[in-house]
C-alpha cells in the first residue's frame, strides 16, 4: 500500500505522520506517479507550521516530485505532450509529494530532463521558477550588474545560473567558505556583514541596476535600497513586510501573479535542464520516512544544496 506525510494539525514536522493511503485511480485529466524523489521546500514546512484561513488539516505535504507514470487517465495528454506507462516525468505545484505513489493533475506533469537524476529534477521547478520570477519582475537585461543576497543558497544557485545565460553580471552575497560555489555559477561573491555596501560598490564599479533578495534579513533590504536607485527593481522572497513598508517587490508561489509566471516557465525551465543548461546541486537524500530528520538540517539554513526523500524499494 502507499504511504504519504500528513500534517494532522499545524505544527512543526515532527508533529507529522506517515500513513498508509489509497491514491484515487486517476479520472480523465490526472495520472499517477510512482516517486522516486520527493523535493524538500521550506514551504513544505511553513504552509502548515500554523493555521491559515481557507487551510483545512489533514494536508498532505510536498510540492514537487520525480517519478515514472504507473496510470493515466482516459484521454489524457500531460504538460508537455503525449505520454505512456513507465515514462519518466516530473510534476510541480502538486499537493502531497512527499508520498510512495500519488494522483494529481495531468497539466502539473512534464517528462523529465534524461540529464537529471530523480532527486535532482524533483528539486528544479520551485527554485527554478522562483529564480526566474526574480529576474524577471526586476527587469535584469544583459549587460546589467545586479545584486543577489544569498546567492550559494538553492534559489541563488539557479539565479546565478539563468543570470548567465541572459549574460547578466551578478554580484552574490555568501559566507566566504561558499565563495567556490558562487564563483562556479558564474557568479562574483562577496562577504556578506558590516560594510557591505561599500564592498558591493567596489565590485560593481558602476551602477547596480537591481537587486534580489533570498535571505530577508534587515541588512540585506538596507543594502539594497541604499544601491538601486528605482524600488521597483528590488525584490524579496524573504521579507514581504519591509517590501510593503519600503515600497518595493515582494513574490510568493501563493500570489496569483506568481502562480501565473511560475506555470507559464516551467517548459522553458525543463529545456535548459535538458539542456545541460540548469542543474541542480543535492547535498543529501534522505529516506521517505525521515521526512523530518530532513527539514531539521533545512532549517539550519546551511543544508550545502537540496534535500531529497526517497521512497524505499
Amino acid at each position: 500500500m502507499a504511504k504519504h506525510w500528513v500534517a494532522t494539525t499545524a505544527g512543526p514536522p515532527e508533529s507529522w505522520a506517515f500513513e498508509e493511503y489509497v491514491p484515487a485511480p486517476p479520472r480523465r485529466g490526472e495520472v499517477t506517479i510512482r516517486v522516486r524523489a520527493a523535493g524538500v521546500n521550506p514551504a513544505d514546512a511553513k504552509h502548515v507550521a500554523a493555521a491559515r484561513p481557507g487551510v483545512e488539516f489533514p494536508v498532505a505535504i510536498g510540492y514537487e516530485v520525480s517519478g515514472e507514470l504507473v496510470a493515466i487517465g482516459p484521454g489524457t495528454r500531460i504538460g508537455s505532450g503525449d505520454a505512456g506507462v513507465g515514462d519518466e516525468v516530473v510534476a510541480f505545484r502538486v499537493r502531497g509529494g512527499y508520498a510512495t505513489e500519488l494522483t494529481v493533475p495531468a497539466a502539473t506533469v512534464f517528462a523529465k530532463p534524461t540529464t537529471l537524476a530523480h532527486p535532482e529534477a524533483a528539486n528544479l521547478l520551485l527554485v527554478g521558477t522562483t529564480a526566474a520570477e526574480m529576474l524577471a519582475v526586476t527587469g535584469a537585461a544583459p549587460g546589467e550588474t545586479i545584486l543577489l543576497h544569498g546567492a550559494s543558497g538553492a534559489v541563488g544557485v539557479s539565479v546565478l545560473q539563468q543570470a548567465r545565460l541572459r549574460d547578466v553580471r551578478v554580484i552574490g552575497t555568501a559566507s566566504p567558505e561558499r565563495f567556490d560555489e558562487v564563483r562556479r555559477f558564474g557568479g562574483i561573491p562577496v562577504a556578506y556583514g558590516a560594510g557591505l555596501a561599500e564592498r558591493v560598490r567596489a565590485l560593481a564599479d558602476g551602477p547596480v541596476a537591481a537587486a534580489l533578495d533570498a535571505v530577508g534579513t534587515d541588512e540585506a533590504v538596507d543594502v539594497s535600497l541604499s544601491l538601486v536607485a528605482d524600488r521597483r527593481r528590488i525584490v524579496t522572497i524573504a521579507n514581504p513586510s519591509r517590501a510593503s513598508a519600503e515600497g518595493f517587490l515582494a513574490i510568493a508561489g501563493s500570489m496569483p501573479d506568481s502562480a501565473r509566471f511560475r506555470d507559464e516557465v516551467r517548459s522553458e525551465l525543463l529545456a535548459l535542464a535538458q539542456n545541460g543548461d540548469l542543474v541542480v546541486p543535492v547535498a543529501q537524500t534522505y529516506p521517505m520516512a525521515e521526512a523530518p530528520e530532513a527539514h531539521r538540517l533545512l532549517a539550519t539554513g546551511h543544508p550545502g544544496g537540496k534535500l531529497a526523500l526517497i521512497p524505499e524499494g
